[in-house]
């Protein structure tokens, strides 16, 4: 007998609505990671949060699936072996 799933206490949430909340919640973890110096890591945060906040302005898509640029033709070649 499977359990049922659980049900969130919480009402459903539009997807705007959960967007805004990831990018407050970049917002914080950026500045807390900034201030321990991991500079890396506050790079990719940042790009995620400028990220939320260009779909949430309606600059980029939600998603980019099946809206990439094709393959520009190039060949590719089978791995040969490796000669040592």
């Amino acid at each position: 007998m499977s359990p049922k799933p659980a049900k969130s206490a919480l009402p459903p949430h539009t997807a705007e609505e959960n967007l805004a909340y990831t990018r407050q919640m970049l917002g914080e973890l950026r500045t807390v990671v900034n201030a321990e110096g991991a500079d890396m890591l506050g790079y990719l945060i940042e790009m995620a949060y400028v990220e939320a906040g260009d779909i949430l302005a309606g600059l980029r898509p939600l998603s980019v699936r099946g809206h990439r640029d094709p393959a520009i033709g190039m060949p590719l070649k089978p791995a040969g072996k490796i000669k040592l």
